[in-house]
């Protein structure tokens, strides 16, 4: 039974810290055992001890934000997606914490609005559904009706959450200095914790506040105000606050839904075609990017149309980026491997007198879908043996260079990837990256 009480999440700071505390110590030591073990073991037997370890640490480390809830949660799910610091095996466990958690009780939600819209529920809505039909670590949706009849999603904020945020990002440094440590030492790989830490804590802090989000929806309205194929919703700024965000009820199947080969055939084709353009359109126009590529967060209406959803997490790139990233497109398409070296360089992944070559190299094996001009099928892709390659070319030639931009870049792609794998429509994504380079370039 999940804690439902207002004072479960405001209070017990101590038993927060000693719950971390522990689960650091927890994790710290499993790993300093596992490495004091590899003399006495053949390779093969520590690698596989290893990712025992690796899992065994995954599973402490849901377990505990599954207790904690909250922000802690949310760092969690954020982890999730930074694949430099733990295998496959492990981030596939962290995932786990993005699935819903159970809602809280509507008497808290009620509250909560009447403190920050000045009444409560049902003076504010024509009707107010008290069971929320979305719940995630930081909040939950409800349905809702407008006195102008107007269907409505009504986002709330779980009270109190705010005040945990400063103390598990304490905690979790002492987390992400234990896994700065696995990465190097079992992984081989190089991870700038601070700045691991900086981007964690720069998200949060947005997601607390809906005002963020709000001014985030807003944009992408009107970014994508010509689209006939994509809806955005639209929001309510007299039903808005910091902790409360009211927004067109879109209704439709979940992307997830569709990601199934008894889906119909047709519709998944049309969804690949369009969540790939909707990708690239951002990375390569607008240069603002919706970094949670969750499926949860698209909906498909039966028209058909996309539907984008929760925008707490947003980046918008400088335009020497932008344009960076569409010269690197550009040069892919024409198997340019000069100016994708140049263009590796200026979006910061290179010094400007070093050797490309490498990097041009990874880039083959990471973009074969873009590069093959043929019918492709994303079970063709084998992206962790990709990655395995590629961390093996970085490794050697000590490609350690990560531009704070690139983190988001990446998320992007790899979500973009999973999304493509899922749907699993053969098509000829070398045609398809081409028709949005030359839209970009238009």
């Amino acid at each position: 039974m999940m804690e439902k009480t207002r004072g479960s999440i405001t209070s017990g700071r101590t038993r927060r810290a000693v719950k971390i505390g522990g689960l650091v110590s927890q994790v710290g030591t499993s790993y300093l055992w596992t490495s004091l073990r590899r003399p006495f073991l053949g390779v093969e037997r520590h690698e596989r001890e290893v990712l025992e370890t690796h899992v065994r640490n995954a599973r402490r480390i849901v377990e505990s934000s599954k207790q904690l809830r909250g922000a802690f949660m949310k760092l969690v799910q954020m982890l999730s997606m930074r694949d430099d610091l733990l295998p496959v095996e492990a981030i596939d466990l962290l995932k786990t914490t993005r699935a819903g958690v159970p809602p809280m009780d509507y008497p808290m939600i009620a509250q909560q609005i009447r403190r920050e819209l000045g009444q409560r529920p049902e003076q504010l809505y024509a009707s107010f559904e008290p069971q929320a039909f979305a719940a995630a670590s930081l909040g939950q949706v409800h349905r809702a009706r407008l006195k102008s009849g107007e269907e409505v999603a009504v986002k709330v904020q779980y009270p109190g959450i705010d005040a945990t945020v400063r103390q598990d990002l304490r905690n979790l440094k002492l987390l992400l200095r234990t896994l700065q440590m696995v990465a190097g030492d079992l992984m081989r790989q190089k991870v700038d914790t601070r700045t691991v830490y900086r981007e964690l804590e720069a998200r949060l802090v947005e997601e607390l506040d809906y005002r963020i989000e709000a001014r985030n929806t807003m944009e992408f309205y009107q970014l994508y105000a010509g689209d006939p194929d994509t809806i955005i919703p639209r929001v309510n700024r007299d039903l808005s606050s910091r902790r409360v965000l009211t927004m067109t009820y879109l209704d439709g199947y979940h992307l997830s839904d569709l990601m199934n080969p008894a889906a119909d055939f047709a519709l998944r084709k049309w969804v690949t075609r369009k969540y790939y353009e909707l990708v690239w359109r951002q990375l390569l126009r607008f240069g603002v990017l919706h970094t949670d590529p969750h499926p949860g967060n698209y909906l498909v209406t039966y028209h058909p149309h996309i539907c984008v959803l929760d925008f707490g997490s947003i980046r918008h790139f400088p335009e020497a980026i932008r344009r960076a990233n569409l010269q690197f497109a550009r040069a892919l398409v024409d198997r340019n491997d000069r100016a994708i070296g140049q263009a590796m360089a200026k979006l910061g992944y290179l010094d400007r007198d070093q050797d490309a070559r490498p990097m041009v190299e990874a880039i083959h094996i990471l973009f074969e879908p873009i590069l093959v001009d043929r019918p492709y099928g994303p079970e063709e892709y084998d992206l962790v043996g990709k990655l395995a390659q590629v961390g093996e070319i970085a490794f050697k030639y000590k490609l350690y260079k990560s531009p704070a931009h690139g983190v988001f870049t990446i998320r992007a792609l790899v979500g973009l990837d999973g999304i493509m794998r899922g749907l699993g429509v053969r098509a000829n994504y070398h045609d398809l990256f081409r028709e949005c380079v030359a839209r970009a370039e238009r």
